[in-house]
């Protein structure tokens, strides 16, 4: 560069001719222009002595180097002091606004050029295009349009692709569909465009179609064609990015940094963290965006451990981070709830002067929100973002509403429209999620009406935010108003729906959503089946279950723990406690659900020693016990009357585990030690309970004293739980019971009197069984059954048997013939093929009379009859019970 400044002034000294110091110059400027920017502009004083400042060619030069070297605002001032000006200066200056982003100097720019009467090229017009693009710009645009068509310019490859860029970024990918295809005769360039455009609008697909009509064409792809479509790949599958990359080989593009990055991030979404890693290392080259790719491809594929490690490495290549760089390892910090390197990554932000980057600002708020328990630290860092965007009052406002502060997320959301943002379908969708937990309707309320006014009213994930809210708030109808009107409908839409209903008993409207799914075409994914399962394990459906066991065999879905889980409640409850224990196998490393289901199936089969061994197993296996866990065993040790062991489990709660026992394990533990005949030391349990005791707990040591024959007891519990729940019959009946036991008829009487005075009627018994896909309800005394005759009949037939085997069952009143677990019974039998066991649901305990009842019958035919009461199961088989009774 020197020597060619001494030649400009050896020229100067010598006087040579006007045109050859033009010549010269020009040439030198060229040079500089192309590979010395900041020397070029010391050839302005020479320019200006030798006289030549008004030369049109060496100002426009010199105006693309001040633009280069010193930023838009300076090349402007210099623009401004040309006393010349062509369509070469007026595109310097607007191509120089748009490359720095200020998008509207460059549309004022252009009105300008238009005023003075010089007439855009094709360069001009490409410029003002991306303008208008990037300022959301449409009604301008089209008016370029249609100047480039008055022109004549609808033809210029360069404008057509831009005008495909345009229609793409408003997301009319058919328009730009169509001006691509009549145009025709496209390059390279014009092509990658279109399959850029296509990418950007999430237009996978046709991406990849275009790829094959491009080759198709003749039309060779480039680097950048090969960048476009991994970025298509990488959400499209493997098998799709494989492709791609082989034809990168095929084609012989060279593997640059660019194309490295490429492949890296669709390994990396794909899963394929090991494929990204080796082809980072094919070649030496890297930039800071291949460094950051590896980064953000590791903590995608959970390897937060190699994700720092990289950033380590990073910077000891000295490689500097950029935005991009400390996002993605600020979200590693998130994603391990690592507050501690959250904070000193944060350090290196506030070195770097990043700190109110918004990228960089969103990450921090979203890590101090995973890790941090104070809020404060988020809303600190939130208050330092020069320019909060949507994301990151999103961030903050999901912060303070998974923290519990729901009124100030609302609060805080006010005031992001109060600043102007407009918030998208996440911010919504968070603020009403957090509302379901704390169910704040009028909140939610106010929010529904915000987004009716709005397009995000049409959004999927605001939708069913809104179904999950008014659903778990017990407002079925509302939900179910927002399903039907729902233009788009997912799995997530009927899985909230399904989930909700579970909860609120509605466990038939919950398998009735199976039919809505399959009439709109929406596969039943792992977390639908699940929510089934639980559904048919709540009706004790073993049909439908086994039917929903089938479609997750053939679909691939057993592979999934949820699902499993599932398969495993549901045969424990059903009494199908084989097909339990081989779904429970096929688990490859079962969890703390998998493990309560089992514990739980055991138990409640009474399989006592069974469920107690696999309690002992979950803890060799590493899986830690929960409160869940502690039921189940506790009820094992209480159906199987082992006081010791129950007590000594329960104190291992708090002692061992850490876990402080909850009212239900108390009432299980008054269980334990009434059943065992200790009922002073279960009254000690309930007078120094940490809890204010419930009716469940005083009806539970009721049920001892009925057992063990100790009326006064039973007659304090009596008073005690009627004091909380006046209204419970069963205090009456159970006490009237014991009275009859005890022979003191009068006090029957009279207790049966009271209950009729208070207009107080136990629950009508009620059984359910399951045939051919059908729940058959029976009410005791039941006559308006089809197939009423024959059930009598059948139960008749039973009862003649049973007389001439010489079989007493103490109590065979007219009463409890017609219970309605009888009918269920006769009914099964009826109607499900021979050697079929019968699942039965009752809505309360099962009579002493009908268990004698059902035992003789699994003596005459070769069936096996389960009676689920409640969480306890009676499995008949061969005139024996699981409970032993």
């Amino acid at each position: 560069m020197f020597v060619l400044y001494k030649t400009a002034n050896r020229v100067i000294n010598k006087n040579e001719t006007t045109s050859l110091l033009e010549e010269t110059c020009s040439r030198i400027l060229s040079f500089c222009n192309s590979n010395a920017f900041r020397q070029g502009i010391c050839i302005h004083s020479p320019i200006i002595k030798l006289g030549l400042q008004h030369h049109l060619y060496l100002n426009n030069t010199l105006l693309s180097l001040y633009a280069k070297c010193f930023g838009a605002d300076t090349a402007r001032h210099f623009f401004d002091e040309m006393p010349q000006k062509d369509v070469v200066s007026w595109t310097g200056i607007i191509s120089a606004y748009v490359k720095s982003g200020n998008h509207e100097m460059a549309l004022r720019v252009f009105d300008s050029m238009l005023i003075s009467g010089q007439c855009p090229n094709g360069f001009t017009l490409s410029s003002v295009l991306r303008s208008c693009s990037a300022l959301g710009e449409f009604e301008y645009g089209t008016c370029i349009q249609g100047y480039m068509i008055k022109q004549g310019f609808d033809q210029n490859p360069v404008l057509v692709s831009g005008l495909v860029d345009f229609y793409s970024k408003f997301d009319l990918i058919g328009e730009a569909s169509s001006l691509f295809i009549d145009k025709g005769n496209h390059d390279t360039v014009s092509w990658t465009m279109m399959i850029s455009s296509c990418v950007q609008a999430r237009r996978w697909s046709q991406a990849l179609q275009l790829y094959v009509d491009m080759v198709e064409a003749g039309v060779p792809p480039n680097e950048f064609t090969f960048a476009k479509l991994l970025g298509a790949c990488g959400v499209h599958g493997l098998n799709y990015g494989k492709l791609v990359h082989a034809h990168m080989i095929l084609w012989g593009v060279k593997l640059n940094v660019v194309l490295k990055t490429a492949l890296v991030d669709m390994y990396s979404r794909c899963q394929r963290i090991a494929d990204a890693i080796k082809v980072s290392n094919l070649t030496p080259e890297f930039d800071i965006l291949s460094w950051t790719a590896l980064i953000s491809g590791s903590a995608q594929n959970f390897m937060f451990r190699k994700a720092v490690a990289t950033f380590c490495d990073m910077r000891v290549s000295g490689y500097i981070p950029n935005n991009y760089t400390f996002s993605s390892i600020l979200n590693v910090s998130s994603l391990m709830l690592c507050l501690e390197l959250g904070q000193q990554v944060h350090s290196r932000v506030v070195v770097a002067g990043l700190e109110d980057d918004v990228s960089v600002g969103n990450a921090l708020v979203n890590m101090y929100v995973k890790c941090s328990d104070k809020v404060d630290d988020a809303l600190r860092v939130f208050r330092g973002i020069s320019l909060p965007n949507v994301i990151s009052w999103t961030s903050l406002i999901a912060g303070f509403a998974e923290h519990g502060f729901q009124h100030d997320s609302f609060r805080l959301f006010m005031e992001m429209r109060a600043a102007g943002v407009e918030p998208n379908s996440f911010t919504i969708s968070s603020i009403i999620g957090s509302f379901s937990a704390a169910k704040l309707l009028p909140q939610t309320l106010m929010l529904h009406g915000h987004v009716v006014k709005t397009n995000l009213y049409k959004d999927t994930a605001v939708q069913n935010a809104l179904v999950d809210f008014y659903a778990g708030s017990g407002i079925l109808d509302d939900a179910r108003r927002i399903v039907d009107t729902m233009s788009c409908r997912d799995a997530i839409t009927y899985t909230t729906l399904a989930s909700r209903m579970n909860q609120m008993g509605h466990h038939e409207l919950a398998l009735n959503i199976i039919t809505d799914m399959n009439n709109d075409d929406i596969e039943i994914d792992e977390f639908s089946t699940a929510s089934f399962l639980s559904a048919s394990a709540e009706l004790g459906t073993v049909v439908t279950g086994k039917q929903l066991h089938c479609h997750s065999l053939k679909s691939g879905l057993c592979r999934w723990v949820s699902v499993l889980n599932g398969l495993v409640n549901l045969y424990g409850k059903c009494g199908c406690i084989r097909d339990a224990q081989r779904a429970f196998r096929e688990i490859a490393v079962p969890d703390t659900f998998s493990w309560n289901g089992l514990i739980s199936g055991l138990a409640s089969n009474g399989y006592i020693s069974s469920a107690l061994s696999a309690f002992d197993d979950m803890k060799l296996s590493g899986v830690r016990p929960d409160a869940i866990t502690f039921l189940s065993v506790l009820s094992a040790c209480g159906n199987g009357k082992l006081v010791d062991l129950g007590m000594e489990h329960f104190q291992s709660m708090s002692e061992v585990y850490d876990i402080v026992p909850q009212l239900d394990h108390y009432v299980h533990l008054v269980d334990i030690l009434g059943q065992g005949g200790r009922l002073e030391e279960a009254l000690e349990v309930i007078q120094t309970l940490p809890y204010r005791a419930n009716a469940l707990i005083y009806k539970t040591l009721l049920r001892s004293c009925k057992a063990h024959g100790n009326i006064l007891l039973a007659e304090d519990m009596a008073k005690r739980g009627l004091e909380l729940d006046p209204s419970d019959p069963a205090f009456y009946i159970l006490l009237a019971n014991l009275y009859e036991d005890s022979g003191r008829g009068d006090l029957v009487e009279r207790t049966l009197k009271m209950m009729r005075e208070k207009q107080l009627r136990k629950n009508p018994s009620q059984s359910w069984v399951e045939i051919q896909n059908n729940v058959h309800p029976f009410v005791a005394g039941e006559r308006s059954h089809p197939q009423t005759n024959e059930i009598y009949e059948k139960i008749e037939s039973f009862e003649t048997e049973l007389k001439k085997h010489g079989y007493h069952l103490g109590m065979v009143t007219r009463d409890s013939y017609h219970h309605s677990e009888k009918l269920a019974v006769a009914f099964g039998l009826l109607n499900t093929p021979s050697k079929a066991p019968i699942h039965i649901i009752k809505n309360n305990s099962i009579c002493r009379d009908c268990h004698g009842f059902i035992k003789f019958i699994t003596r005459l035919v070769d069936r096996e009859i389960i009676v689920r009461e409640g969480n306890r199961l009676h499995s008949f088989r061969k005139g024996e019970c699981s409970c032993r009774g």
